[in-house]
């Protein structure tokens, strides 16, 4: 049985839902689960019950401070270990990621993850290209960003989910590998002008004192993580390409700039009227 945790969220469910429709015997856990996945609790350790998984696909559990999230996944590391599941897949974050605000948590996993004794596949997964169009903001006529002419290789969530079903449904073919899981590099230029509208640059200081004052509802390790992303876009850091996501599909991933279009179109004010 494969099983994959965070279930409830976005990438969890994706990954989940491939396993099946390739007809593998695979279940989800989530703190909130519902039809057909079971409770699994990263802060709850009673509830790491892994009796029975042979795959645990571990879906990173980054909503927290690097502590928070690297002690929820040392536990349920410890508890596969405990309840011998046979290969371990991490979710963790692109190798160009390093300098990113949150690439501690990820790379302190990556060491649990090759200490624990169990074999084990890492998926350095890009950054989504939701989230770059996403991080797009309305102004005017046109959308701004810190971005300024830098690009991302970004990645459509659903092919990171494929592509982590496809390792877990044979583990054994993947061990003891390191993949980094990025897309065709896109800018926030590019996607303006796929809306037909005007990008503007704004500076770096400017982005941070938005997200501190015109925010509301961010926890504070989120300002300094979203600045580092787009310091990190902006400079030329996280634009190189590899061939592992395509590889391990066996298909063309999808196209990154379509789909950081779409999210961009989704926050357009007149989108919700």
């Amino acid at each position: 049985m494969i099983l994959v945790t965070g279930a409830s969220g976005s990438l969890g469910s994706a990954t989940l839902a491939a396993l099946r429709a390739s007809g593998a015997a695979a279940t989800g856990g989530s703190r909130t689960p519902g039809e057909g996945t079971r409770h699994l609790d990263f802060d709850d350790h009673a509830s790491l019950d892994l009796t029975g998984v042979s795959t645990l696909v571990l879906i990173s559990a980054g909503y927290g401070e690097d502590d928070q999230v690297i002690g929820r996944h040392a536990a349920v590391l410890d508890a596969a270990v405990r309840d011998g599941v046979d290969h371990v897949v991490y979710t963790s974050l692109t190798t160009a990621g390093d300098h990113l605000g949150f690439a501690p948590a990820h790379r302190a996993t990556e060491r649990l993850v090759r200490a624990g004794g169990l074999p084990w596949t890492i998926l350095r997964n890009g950054l989504y290209a939701e989230l770059f169009g996403g991080l797009l903001r309305w102004a005017g006529d046109g959308v701004e960003s810190a971005f300024g002419d830098g690009a991302l290789a970004a990645v459509v969530r659903a092919d990171l989910a494929d592509a982590a079903a496809a390792v877990a449904a044979n583990p054994a073919r993947h061990g003891g590998r390191t993949y980094d899981l990025v897309g065709t590099p896109i800018t926030a230029g590019q996607v303006a002008d796929r809306l037909g509208v005007p990008h503007r640059t704004i500076g770096l200081g400017e982005y941070r004192r938005r997200l501190l004052d015109e925010t509301p509802g961010l926890l504070p390790f989120q300002p300094p993580m979203l600045a580092s992303i787009a310091t990190g876009i902006r400079h030329g850091f996280l634009d190189g390409t590899a061939p592992d996501l395509t590889d391990l599909l066996g298909r063309p991933a999808r196209d990154p700039l379509a789909t950081a279009v779409a999210a961009a179109s989704a926050t357009r004010p007149e989108a919700s009227l």
